[in-house]
């Protein structure tokens, strides 16, 4: 990890104040941006136009080369405990974006301090729930959308993490195959421990709810869900589909001596929900004649591992997955089972995974990343055998594919092109901040944060910690 001060740049270090740059791997290009602005006030050649959730922060996402930084303006103290949580999640493998620093120590034009600004990576092919949620999605994407959620949830507690601030604002969501992967985007009021207790657990579970709750009625209210979508079912169902899997991963199971198989069975569940088992707690009573057995070390990544291991292909664990599957008809059908696995991942590759990929052309590339297209091909594929009842093959199928079906879909990587939201044509009424909404709208997307702070007859709070005005505050 460096933390430096950046070299001398005539004219742009005002008052002789020189910015610190705190980051595991520098990246030279970030020095010479306008530390000495506020964020907001950026030159928009430095910037690209991204969707994103409401924050209480100023947020912006910066454009270096080839590479966009979500940029986070905040306190100094609250970016680095940001910063190294993020930098211990990531070193967890649990799903998260990707600090790239801190810049502290920023001053503008007259000397007065700045905050802090704090560096993740764009998440590529990631989109906020609020550009899902924008041309209306189906009642079963909402299910997928929870699943995910919870998903998330869980492999969070299980590494020892306590969010602390659990809502939809602060989670990207991706395409895993006919899923989505859900990965944590603001760890501000997160804390790392080595195991969480059922009330830690619990208490985030709350907030999640409560959050969640208003999230879904913005959205009813904006005409964006579902009418036949209750907000207060939907947090039940995030509930319990939490504690179902909780108790999956990690309960109890008691079973008789002669039931040895129920050992492997679960393994295999757990397996089936995309979690390995690194080491399992079984215990025999005295007279052998009852087992015990709970999870103790549970991973998420079971079937994107074993692709990784196999193919070298870094996917989501659905796409693995479904890629897998694939595999194993390929095999079947080519006679290779006799064959070691390896050497026939290796043929499946090269002759089933890469022709699909490099025929999409370079245009369309940025619409959907590679193991998505291939899950979407076949796909494709098995819809056209049904409906012309013949064995479609691959090659026909891929350009199927690309003429019905991927042409007709938005980008959802970033270009240098991109001044506006995911396949929207409206003015923005900010072109840097898409949350704000769209000229043409008659009501504006509303932060309730801002809404709440500049409310009538809401009292500011001083710059300074008054105890007693934060109490008057929730009192009112």
């Amino acid at each position: 990890m460096l933390c430096a001060s950046a070299p001398e740049a005539p004219g742009r270090w005002l008052n002789g104040a020189v910015p610190r740059f705190l980051a595991a791997q520098p990246d030279a290009r970030l020095i010479p941006l306008p530390w000495h602005l506020p964020l907001e006030q950026w030159p928009t050649d430095v910037l690209v136009a991204l969707p994103r959730g409401i924050s209480r922060h100023v947020v912006r996402f910066i454009q270096v080369g080839s590479e966009v930084f979500a940029a986070k303006e905040v306190l100094e103290g609250s970016a680095m405990h940001e910063y190294r949580m993020l930098t211990d999640l990531n070193r967890l493998r649990a799903p998260a974006v990707e600090p790239s620093g801190v810049v502290s120590g920023r001053v503008d034009a007259h000397g007065s301090p700045l905050d802090s600004i704090l560096l993740t990576r764009h998440l590529q092919f990631s989109l906020p729930y609020r550009s899902l949620f924008s041309t209306g999605v189906r009642r079963e994407t909402v299910s997928r959308l929870i699943d995910a959620m919870v998903v998330l949830l869980a492999r969070l507690h299980l590494t020892g993490f306590l969010w602390g601030d659990v809502s939809l604002s602060n989670i990207l969501f991706r395409r895993d195959a006919g899923e989505f992967a859900a990965y944590l985007v603001d760890a501000e009021t997160g804390e790392l421990h080595d195991t969480l207790s059922d009330g830690q657990r619990l208490h985030d579970l709350d907030i999640a709810v409560v959050n969640l709750f208003g999230e879904f009625s913005d959205l009813r209210e904006g005409r964006l869900l579902d009418e036949q979508l209750d907000p207060l079912a939907l947090v039940k169902q995030i509930e319990t589909r939490y504690h179902d899997l909780w108790q999956e991963l990690t309960g109890v199971e008691e079973f008789a001596g002669s039931e040895l198989s129920r050992i492997e069975s679960r393994v295999r569940r757990l397996n089936n929900l995309g979690f390995d088992v690194a080491e399992l707690d079984i215990q025999t009573s005295p007279t052998g004649e009852t087992i015990r057995i709970q999870p103790k070390v549970v991973d998420a990544g079971h079937h994107s591992r074993r692709l990784l291991r196999l193919t070298g292909l870094d996917t989501e664990e659905n796409q693995a997955r479904r890629l897998l599957n694939d595999l194993d008809t390929y095999r079947v059908q080519h006679s290779l089972s006799h064959v070691e696995e390896s050497v026939a991942a290796h043929q499946w590759l090269m002759n089933a995974f890469v022709p699909v990929v490099t025929a999409i052309p370079p245009d369309l590339a940025g619409k959907r990343e590679p193991a998505q297209i291939f899950h979407e091909v076949l796909d494709y594929r098995w819809y056209q055998s049904q409906r012309e009842r013949r064995e479609v093959p691959l090659t026909e199928a891929v350009q199927g594919y690309i003429r019905d079906v991927l042409s007709a879909l938005p980008d959802e990587v970033i270009s240098s092109e991109m001044i506006s939201p995911l396949g929207e044509t409206r003015q923005l009424v900010n072109p840097l901040d898409p949350s704000q909404g769209f000229v043409d709208e008659e009501d504006m997307p509303v932060d309730p944060w801002e809404a709440e702070a500049y409310a009538p007859g809401t009292e500011v709070l001083p710059d300074h910690l008054d105890i007693d005005a934060l109490r008057r505050r929730a009192r009112s």
